[in-house]
């Protein structure tokens, strides 16, 4: 995995990373990350391989399914970022330091505020208890950070995520890295040859984030592109 220092701290000719480097970034296939959530250091993450998730290859679990179905939980999309990327960036005791440091948050919230970054989120009694943030650029979708209060959760966003991705016409979900979780629900990795393949061609699709009206994930969708497991 290769990195490349954007800023050090009390450096006067550090580069400051602004939203429009950000974007270009992502479609060159490189991306940010902090060392911590204290840490004013970023660096830009080029992996040799590429964790993604192939939309026509999305696994979800017969329980799962069945509890999307009884519609326990309201998806929403785009209705508050801080509060997602915020519990995104928590400590959890699962896991190690976050790489969302205050810089991260800033750059990301000037993204949402200008339609590049956005939400989907899960609600129970009008109390958040999940979701994902990420980047859209063309036919790309960049998944950065999820999190969950509530069991299965985040596997609910996820699902809602790529639902919303097939119908708005989207070639490339990146995951990034790879976790157990995610190659459960079907993520794999690719080399950096093949991911910069499969993101050209992204970058030439007009996709619609949009084109999925309402909160639910669709029948056409759980029973044409995914797989049961």
């Amino acid at each position: 995995m290769a990195l490349f220092s954007i800023m050090e701290p009390n450096d006067p000719y550090a580069l400051k990373l602004t939203p429009e480097m950000l974007l270009s970034a992502y479609a060159h296939g490189i991306f940010p990350m902090a060392e911590s959530a204290k840490s004013n250091d970023l660096f830009w993450v080029d992996p040799d391989e590429r964790g993604v998730i192939p939309l026509d290859g999305f696994h979800i679990s017969k329980s799962l399914k069945k509890k999307m179905r009884r519609n326990l939980f309201e998806v929403r999309v785009d209705t508050n970022f801080m509060s997602v990327i915020s519990n995104c960036a928590a400590e959890r005791r699962d896991s190690a330091d976050t790489w969302i440091n205050d810089e991260i948050i800033e750059l990301y919230h000037s993204l949402f505020r200008t339609g590049h970054c956005h939400t989907v989120e899960v609600w129970s009694q009008n109390n958040l208890v999940g979701g994902l943030y990420g980047i859209a650029i063309g036919g790309a979708f960049f998944g950065e950070s999820m999190f969950h209060k509530e069991r299965d959760a985040s596997k609910i966003a996820l699902a809602h995520l790529v639902d919303r991705l097939n119908v708005g016409g989207f070639h490339l979900l990146d995951t990034q890295f790879i976790t157990d979780h995610l190659r459960s629900l079907g993520a794999v990795e690719i080399s950096r040859a093949q991911y910069h393949q499969h993101l050209q061609r992204a970058l030439q699709i007009d996709a619609d984030f949009y084109r999925l009206d309402g909160g639910g994930i669709s029948d056409d969708c759980l029973q044409s592109t995914s797989q049961m497991s």
